[in-house]
């Protein structure tokens, strides 16, 4: 009985060194086994910098936002109680800015905030572009003047602004612009399109 028992232990043995030794199952069918380089032959050198490159990253042009952006509004169009602008803005820095995406665009006048609903339009949509100095973008802006709801039919359909508070895209800052194209009816309904370059 004592022989049979080591002889079984001798077949199991050697029954896993065979299995330990390199032969594939289903449990170790997906390993790699790890590399080695051999000293006599050096890694191959990075090929992810451009030829000419120094390493030196390129600096990253800043946003433009309402320190380095002056504005208008200017009319194009008008018909048929409907009225046509654009809020055009200039880059007045001295270095390039980036610009893209849709402005904010508030009303007011002396006594505070008029009355805006601003609604994003998706022609021209946002467009990434770079303002060099002296540089111009525009956005499409549309609105009414034929009173709607419970505004009033007899004089302005709501209060004149006489300026607007602009933010330009993922900026905080407004800057102030001129308004002088009289009151914006419907509560205020303004339709404004992203930037694009003008």
């Amino acid at each position: 009985m004592t022989r049979r028992l080591i002889a079984c232990g001798l077949v199991l043995t050697a029954f896993a060194a065979v299995t330990a030794c390199g032969t594939r199952t289903p449990d170790n069918a997906s390993q790699t086994l790890p590399t080695s380089t051999s000293p006599s032959s050096p890694a191959p050198a990075s090929s992810t910098a451009p030829a000419g490159n120094s390493g030196a990253a390129a600096p990253a042009v800043k946003r433009c936002d309402s320190a380095a952006l002056k504005g208008e509004v200017a009319p194009t169009d008008a018909g048929a109680g409907n009225r046509y602008g654009k809020f055009v803005v200039t880059n007045s820095g001295t270095i390039p800015c980036t610009l893209n995406g849709y402005s904010g665009f508030q009303l007011e006048n002396a006594s505070g905030a008029v009355p805006t609903k601003l609604e994003r339009k998706a022609d021209p949509g946002p467009a990434a572009m770079t303002l060099a100095p002296g540089g111009k973008a525009s956005a499409n802006l549309h609105w009414g003047v034929v009173p709607s709801g419970n505004e009033p039919v007899e004089g302005p359909c709501q209060p004149e602004a006489s300026k607007a508070a602009a933010i330009p895209p993922d900026e905080t800052a407004p800057l102030t612009v001129p308004w002088t194209l009289g009151p914006v009816c419907s509560g205020g309904r303004i339709e404004i399109s992203a930037f694009y370059a003008s």
